[in-house]
């Protein structure tokens, strides 16, 4: 099964179009959305093509191939208007040998790692973003693993590229929009 994670769309069109795009070139089985998907919030700036409507129109036909987290911008009238569940803090993804914590990252992340998390695990989260892959150590058990965040293609920050992540057998890669 091949998964396509995206991260922070904030009701933009245009990239939500981009990542649609991506996930029929890539000939992705679901689509890993980890939050923030309708809402700009109150401390980023209205992006471009915000048209929280339309990717209403352009997500809900999908639904059956939309697995979603909530981020700490959607909230249950989101989840009113989209036809797939939104509102779990996180997801489990099994992919190979790998399991992926799929997050959006503002309960869970790179300094607040998940209870009983296994080692050669995947953390996935977006919150930041800022497109990442790396290895971090959980201070207290001294378990590595590995943290990847596909950044926000519609309010990217601190030079980060529009980009998603394509996971296949147990496999993750970064890929730009």
């Amino acid at each position: 099964m091949r998964f396509l994670v995206a991260s922070d769309l904030h009701g933009d069109s245009y990239w939500t179009e981009r990542v649609l795009e991506a996930f029929k070139n890539e000939k992705a089985d679901k689509l890993v959305l980890l939050g923030d998907i309708l809402y700009h919030g109150p401390r980023n700036d209205l992006p471009a093509h915000y048209e929280p409507k339309k990717v209403i129109s352009l997500l809900n036909p999908m639904a059956d191939k939309i697995l979603a987290v909530r981020g700490n911008c959607d909230t249950e009238v989101d989840q009113m208007v989209l036809k797939f569940p939104i509102l779990a803090d996180y997801i489990y993804l099994v992919s190979g040998e790998t399991t992926f914590f799929a997050t959006h990252g503002h309960n869970f992340g790179p300094n607040c790692l998940p209870v009983s998390f296994p080692e050669s695990s995947v953390l996935l989260a977006g919150h930041t973003h800022i497109a990442g892959d790396k290895e971090i150590s959980d201070p207290e058990t001294g378990i590595t693993i590995r943290y990847m965040n596909p950044g926000s293609p519609s309010i990217p920050k601190e030079g980060s590229i529009p980009s998603y992540i394509l996971i296949e057998d147990g496999n993750a890669v970064i890929k730009p929009l």
